[in-house]
């Protein structure tokens, strides 16, 4: 898991086929940077690609840093 504020390279995306193609329109690419904002509740908060998204931890546990 990354840490709040560090920044990171995606080095893979894991989980079926849609789910893939779904975070990579989200932005969440192989080697794409990402930062974690904020986590609560078990929800993340991140910025990629000049965004800021909040996702599930449970989506985030599928984005290998």
């Amino acid at each position: 898991m990354a840490r709040v504020g560090a920044k990171n390279r995606i080095k893979a995306v894991w989980g079926h086929r849609e789910l893939k193609n779904h975070l990579a329109t989200l932005g969440f690419t192989v080697n794409s940077e990402v930062s974690v904002i904020s986590k609560a509740r078990g929800n993340v908060v991140v910025s990629v690609k000049n965004a800021r998204l909040a996702i599930s931890q449970e989506l985030a546990n599928n984005i290998m840093v």
